[in-house]
């Protein structure tokens, strides 16, 4: 079997967090909201940003309306990027080893992080893929938590926001401040507005929602549905490839910056709301998944060339993704002249 996408959903994963979208999903609790003492915008981001990662155990829902395909080769994080929803459980031992399962076609993909050795187990094609985290300090994982990857949202996004608390929530039992995020007019965006319900004891986000320009309804839902704050069995946290698997071995990691390396490359250009995530194909992609990637492109997007090639232009109201004719995607919430101009400054 040829070796797969070994970048462990880096790619897709990066371009979640570009987009202002990240693995946290139902509205707000109903009911009424629950009373809580006052805090300013400031306190509340500060104790986020202070906040140790618990131990925990949950399910996470995505409900999204983005409008974009899954794109093929892109690793589960694809998929979720696709309208519809999804479920994901997620485990955590809040001291940096982190489980999470997610649906593939006709299976199940499972990523464990011991802390030393990330494993990728695709129940469908029978696949376990290694990689050792200590390859390379500081290299892109994301088998973070869902409250980490939030937290990280958060810390990109403030200096280019106006921050505001707006009440108060309930979220998978749970109350919660109302975190709002609103670009600053000199952001370049689609969009209008990030929410982060964040815990009111643990001072973790709980749920996220990001919402657009023209629409009252949120163009990405994501959070915990059931959430446990207890350590989980560590044996969650331990993989062994079962019998009759296939084992692979993945290539060294290199940090996204390094830009000579050809498997999973990417990097983000910009920052804030403004950053657009440019990645490529690696060279292990199958020719029907580059087959799939380019038939995707033509059905669905628009032709446009420029000094940096031609390609076809996805655009929803929440963003733009552009693919190219040899295999790059250059992804952001921003309006199409912001990605070309990041494609070209990749």
């Amino acid at each position: 079997m040829k070796p797969r996408n070994v970048a462990i959903t880096a790619t897709a994963g990066a371009a979640a967090g570009v987009l202002g979208l990240t693995v946290l999903a139902l509205p707000a609790g109903a009911g009424a909201a629950p009373e809580l003492p006052p805090v300013s915008p400031e306190q509340l981001v500060e104790s986020v940003m202070r906040a140790a990662p618990p131990a925990l155990s949950g399910t996470v829902q995505v409900d999204n309306a983005l409008g974009l395909p899954a794109l093929p080769a892109a690793g589960q994080g694809g998929e979720l990027l696709a309208d519809g929803t999804s479920q994901v459980r997620v485990w955590a031992d809040g001291q940096g080893r982190h489980r999470v399962s997610m649906p593939s076609h006709g299976g199940e993909v499972t990523v464990v992080d011991d802390g030393s050795t990330v494993w990728k187990w695709d129940s469908a094609e029978r696949t376990a893929t290694r990689v050792d985290a200590a390859h390379e300090p500081g290299a892109e994982h994301p088998q973070a938590d869902p409250a980490a990857a939030a937290r990280d949202i958060i810390a990109t996004l403030r200096q280019t926001s106006d921050v505001a608390v707006d009440g108060t929530a309930s979220v998978a039992g749970r109350d919660a401040y109302e975190l709002v995020l609103t670009p600053k007019p000199s952001e370049r965006t689609l969009l209008r507005e990030v929410r982060v319900a964040v815990d009111a004891e643990k001072r973790i986000p709980l749920e996220l929602s990001v919402h657009t320009n023209g629409s009252d309804a949120p163009a990405l839902q994501v959070g915990f549905t059931d959430l446990q704050l207890a350590a989980p069995d560590p044996a969650l946290f331990r993989f062994t490839p079962p019998a009759g698997a296939t084992v692979e071995q993945a290539p060294r990691q290199h940090r996204p910056q390094a830009p000579q390396h050809p498997q999973g490359e990417h990097r983000v250009v910009g920052d804030g709301w403004d950053s657009v995530l440019v990645a490529r194909l690696p060279e292990q992609t199958s020719a029907k998944d580059r087959t799939d990637f380019r038939q995707l492109a033509e059905r669905t997007g628009r032709p446009v060339s420029g000094p940096w090639g031609n390609g076809w232009v996805i655009g929803t109201a929440a963003g733009n993704a552009l693919l190219t004719s040899d295999g790059r995607v250059a992804v952001g919430a921003v309006p199409e002249q912001v990605l070309i101009a990041a494609l070209g400054a990749a």
